[in-house]
This record gives C-alpha cells, structure tokens and sequence, in this order.
C-alpha cells in the first residue's frame, strides 16, 4: 500500500518546522531569564529574597523547560520525517548535525533536573554550561534554517 500526500501538504509541511523553532529560540531565551532569576533568588537575603520567591521562577523554569524538551525532539524528528517525505532521503549536512546533537543535548540538560531539585551543584552547572552551548547552537541553526528556506522557496 503506498500512501500518496497531497502535493500542497507536502509543499506547506515544510514550514512548520521553521515557524516551530523560532518560537521554541524565543521561549529558550525565556527559559534563560528564568534560569538567571532562579540563581538570583538562590544567592538572595531579606526582603529581596521573599519577593524573588513570589515570581515563581522555578516553577516556570521548569514548564518552559519541558515544553522546550517535548517540542524540540518532535520537531526535529517532524523536520527530519518531512524531509524524507519530500525528497526520498535526508540530507546529511551541519544543519541536521547539529539538531541532533542539540536533540541529546536537551535532554541530558533536562535528565539532570533530579540531581537539581537535591541541591547538586554540579548538575547545576552543567546544566547551565549544556543550555548556553545548545542555546548557541539553536542561534547558529536558526540562521543556517534561514538558508534552507530560503532555497526551498526559490523552488517553489
């Protein structure tokens, strides 16, 4: 059984994927803020320590966090599944590269939330040093995304 696609799902499938993370590199640099207010509170005394908790820095940290997780593997693999989908293979590059390495770099940096929540400071910091790599990565594929789309337009 060989299932056809529509060619006008094939062609605006491509799309998603970009639109999807420009929204996920802006929450990423949400995610960050958060972060840093995180370690503001945690270093803070007094008066400025008790209205820092009442952001709820953590809290919110950490569901951008998992939602960053969740849609930042299903759009890779979404991505990698329409590419395949449109041309019969992927294309081996620095972009798809780089989103895998991206993919495990994510969760790793999320695998450590429990060593996190026991006070580790080792996981703290590797969890930061992991998220300003992916974060420069994410920057870095941002703009390579561009390209691509671009080529992929001029096709149109």
């Amino acid at each position: 059984m060989n299932l056809e696609i529509p060619q006008s799902v094939k062609i605006w499938s491509q799309f998603f994927h970009p639109v999807l993370m420009w929204v996920l590199l802006a929450i990423s640099f949400y995610a960050l803020y958060l972060g840093i207010q995180i370690r503001r509170t945690r270093s803070a005394e007094g008066d400025v320590k008790k209205e820092l908790i009442k952001g709820k820095f953590n809290i919110k940290h950490h569901q951008m966090g998992s939602l960053l997780l969740g849609l930042m593997v299903t759009g890779a693999i979404g991505a990698m599944a329409v590419t395949y989908i449109n041309n019969g293979k992927l294309f081996v590059a620095p972009h798809l590269i780089a989103g895998l390495g991206m993919t495990v770099i994510i969760a790793i940096s999320a695998s450590l939330t429990p060593f996190m929540q026991k006070g580790q400071d080792w996981a703290r910091y590797t969890h930061i040093v992991l998220n300003v790599g992916l974060l420069g990565l994410f920057g870095w594929q941002a703009l390579t995304g561009v390209e691509i789309l671009q080529r992929i337009i001029s096709k149109m």
